[in-house]
């Protein structure tokens, strides 16, 4: 599975509607009026007070002792991973976590660490998949020490672990022994969906962390929280990534504005989701499922296009998707598409699948 590239191509118009990921946001102007005001410190020695700040509300929104901002969402799993996990050890996912498929085999490179991929619908597995995963503890099998859960599943559409199989994916693990990570990189996009208190969803892990450059619109950063032992060495792992910053309050600044600002209107994305999917089922050999959250997954093969060729057609047109297979597109709705945006991309696709407006019923 892989995305379109987004680098930039001479001869190709302007990217008007970027549905590609909801990493394209852009701080608004408000945010970066924040982040200029934002007062700020020696950051890798605990001085800055807006990162202070940022990592203290961080932690009581998800109900652990401790946080540390990082720059991205890969770099708090990497070192979740560096923290729970030795080399030589097994990391149970499913088999489409982020972790497993899009970190450039860090889990391997860093940790020395083997990720087992487990199976389920909707980038989700039941307790009892996890269960019969859990191996022997004789010395001649690997040491399995981290379980790993992804909210939203990426991969599985965007949708939701519901908070009651969290729960029991969390018991299970602890009953072995074995650590728990939460991947909370749209964790604030479940919070919404389902109206479950993010320390809710969060209480059975030992480490969980979210991401601020994707729905909530920030430049960059994510936060990664746990007991205070836990953040206590993922700082030395931080700092021995390159990861520890100086005044970065400025970025911080942005978080904080996100948080303030941008958390409740993660609505309105999958709003725009399902919008965009009524669109998309009125096309003649679309498949398409209902949206959980903001990330839309349409296959074309009944058009007998590929999604590449889509992907290309609507770049001339201004429009970004994503490339997940021969014939699988992915859409991902954000602060920055908007209503008309996403009538523009459905009468575009229609256009390029079938060819015709499918506002006139005309061919073009």
């Amino acid at each position: 599975m892989v995305y379109a590239p987004t680098r930039p191509v001479p001869g190709l118009p302007p990217v008007r509607v970027n549905l590609y990921s909801d990493t394209q946001t852009k701080p608004s102007a408000a945010m970066k009026a924040a982040m200029m005001e934002a007062e700020v410190g020696d950051e890798q020695n605990g001085l800055d007070p807006t990162v202070n700040l940022l990592c203290a509300r961080v932690a009581a929104l998800l109900g652990k002792e401790a946080a540390v901002f990082l720059p991205s969402g890969t770099m708090c799993n990497q070192i979740a991973m560096l923290v729970h996990c030795r080399p030589g050890d097994e990391i149970l996912a499913h088999e489409t976590a982020h972790l497993l498929n899009f970190e450039g085999g860090g889990a391997a490179a860093l940790t020395g660490a083997q990720v087992k991929g487990l199976r389920g619908p909707h980038g989700q597995y039941e307790p009892a998949t996890l269960q019969a995963a859990f191996t022997t503890t004789d010395r001649h099998a690997m040491a399995q020490t981290l379980v790993a859960v992804e909210q939203t599943a990426n991969l599985g559409g965007g949708s939701v672990w519901p908070v009651e199989r969290l729960h029991a994916v969390a018991e299970r693990a602890h009953a072995r022994g074995i650590a728990t990570h939460m991947d909370g990189a749209r964790l604030m996009n479940a919070v919404v969906a389902a109206g479950v208190a993010a320390a809710d969803m969060a209480a059975g892990y030992d480490s969980v962390w979210i991401d601020f450059t994707k729905g909530l619109g920030a430049p960059l950063g994510a936060v990664l929280s746990g007991s205070t032992a836990f953040i206590d060495r993922a700082w030395r792992w931080k700092q021995r990534l390159g990861g520890a910053m100086r005044q970065a309050g400025i970025c911080a600044a942005a978080c904080l504005y996100a948080l303030d600002h941008n958390v409740e209107r993660l609505a309105e994305d999958h709003a725009n989701a399902r919008l965009l999917v009524d669109g998309l089922a009125r096309i003649e050999g679309v498949s398409v499922e209902p949206p959980e959250t903001n990330l839309v997954f349409f296959d074309i093969a009944g058009t007998g296009r590929t999604a590449a060729d889509l992907a290309a057609r609507l770049r001339q047109d201004g429009i970004m998707i994503s490339t997940m297979g021969p014939t699988l597109s992915r859409a991902c709705t954000h602060l920055d598409v908007d209503r008309a945006s996403v009538t523009e991309a459905v009468a575009a696709m229609q256009q390029a699948l079938v060819g015709c407006d499918q506002r006139t019923g005309l061919r073009v």
